[in-house]
């Protein structure tokens, strides 16, 4: 399957921004999707993951700010973003687990202080 983020963009801490992967083929079967982030000079990072019984699981670091969801007809998942702050500020992967993990191009999130 292959994916692709978008959705990022620039915006005001304390702002929102509604991020979207669109995957290739059905994903009503991938058990584990989600995002992870990767800040400039640091480690990428896992943000937030759902099942597909829709369990979703975040980082400590974007619990009650960030929503992940999934719509399994459209083969899409989201992940709301709000209370923005500077430090999220990142490149925002999507991916699926697959037989292996498939990784999206991200899509840059800048929050301005």
């Amino acid at each position: 399957v292959q994916l692709q983020a978008s959705g990022g963009g620039l915006v005001r801490a304390g702002g929102s921004l509604r991020l979207s992967c669109a995957a290739s083929s059905t994903i009503s079967s991938i058990n584990d999707m989600g995002w992870y982030r990767q800040a400039p000079g640091k480690q990428r990072e896992w943000v937030a993951g759902i099942t597909t019984g829709v369990t979703a699981n975040y980082a400590s670091s974007v619990k009650d700010r960030f929503t992940i969801s999934r719509d399994n007809a459209k083969n899409m998942v989201f992940l709301q973003l709000k209370g923005l702050r500077p430090e999220d500020t990142a490149v925002y992967y999507c991916y699926a687990d697959t037989i292996i993990r498939q990784w999206g191009r991200g899509t840059l999130v800048t929050v301005s202080s």
